[in-house]
């Protein structure tokens, strides 16, 4: 379906400049740009592509200022990102959905399913299990007992939810993440690990994504919490006991170890580890790679393994090439002091 630079503009309330009757029917990055796309630009370091490409629309921002003539139509918004991320979830609800209850899948006669549900082929739905309406279970996905899943989430093929888990509104869950299984947890006598058994559950906010093959593991008692807002990326472990605070972003490959708790609004960069029993004070920043074995203050940037103040790790990192010619240099000084005492002692 085509849609206007007039009709986007009004969606987005947005301004045009240029030919307000051009029409796009897909989207583009803005150095790859085709005509009868819309493409956008946010980072500072794509400028010089919207003088070159060949997409019909532009999106963006209103402080934009053009150096010198722009073929594409450009339509200002307050965040072209945002304003592109809006515009995509539109078009992502326009297309057909899928409904019904597919055969060769299994689900139990005590189970709750809510209207409008799509329930895939060999999808598997335990005892007395809910599932709020408008949700979609692809092929696949297994949710135990007891399981309570809220309205209008998406749980793509392969998800795996253990029993009594909960999983609130508007969450989605990508193929092969796991929620539930057992946490980590042993007491060793001498050489010998006997396993305690997990028995609590993973509690899941509303508005939640988790990325693909994460995993989340169940609470020894109690629950460990995912809060409202959190967006996990791929291949993430979080370990029993863990709490996560509101609107906590993490990059791929972070690792967090039981009863560790990420206060609301911190950020964290791919394959940071965070040790266990931790706490991350709100609105933190951790950089690519960083291993925390301590605890942080709030609005924290840190980074390195051990992690320190962001701006002494990359002093320290420009230094770190330069020591075996300082290694060297320091050996020479040496030598010098040694000769220049010895000379003096002779004087004396």
């Amino acid at each position: 379906m085509a849609y206007t630079a007039k009709q986007i503009a009004d969606y987005l309330k947005g301004e045009v400049i240029g030919n307000q009757d051009v029409s796009v029917s897909n989207f583009s990055k803005i150095e790859e740009g085709k005509p009868g796309t819309i493409s956008f630009l946010a980072n500072p370091k794509y400028t010089s592509y919207i003088y070159t490409t060949k997409a019909d629309i532009v999106l963006v921002n209103e402080d934009f200022v053009s150096e010198k003539p722009i073929q594409a139509t450009l339509i200002k918004v307050k965040n072209a990102y945002t304003a592109l991320a809006s515009l995509m979830e539109l078009v992502n609800k326009s297309t057909p959905q899928k409904s019904g209850t597919e055969s060769m899948s299994f689900v139990s006669e005590t189970a709750e399913i809510g209207e409008e549900v799509y329930i895939g082929a060999f999808a598997y739905i335990g005892e007395k299990v809910v599932v709020g309406d408008n949700c979609k279970v692809y092929p696949q996905v297994y949710i135990g007992d007891g399981v309570k899943i809220g309205k209008n989430c998406i749980l793509y093929p392969g998800v795996r939810i253990y029993h009594d888990c909960v999983i609130g509104d508007n969450c989605i869950i990508h193929s092969g993440a796991v929620i539930g299984a057992d946490g980590f947890g042993y007491s060793k006598e001498e050489y010998v690990y006997h396993k305690i058994p997990q028995m609590g559950n993973v509690l899941i906010e509303d508005d939640v994504e988790i990325g693909a093959n994460t995993t989340i593991d169940r609470a020894v008692m109690g629950s460990t919490v995912i809060h409202r807002g959190v967006k996990l990326d791929n291949l993430i472990q979080i370990a029993h006991n863990c709490e996560i605070g509101e609107n906590t972003a993490m990059a791929a490959q972070v690792g967090i170890a039981g009863s560790a708790k990420i206060g609301e609004n911190s950020v964290l960069g791919g394959q940071v580890g965070i040790g266990g029993h931790i706490t991350i004070g709100k609105n933190s920043q951790i950089g690519a790679q960083s291993g925390i074995i301590s605890n942080t203050k709030e609005g924290s940037e840190i980074m390195g393994s051990p992690a320190f103040p962001v701006k002494n790790f990359f002093k320290s990192s420009i230094i770190i090439p330069k020591l075996p010619d300082m290694y060297k240099q320091l050996n020479a000084l040496e030598k010098e002091v040694a000769e220049l005492k010895n000379r003096l002692q002779q004087i004396d």
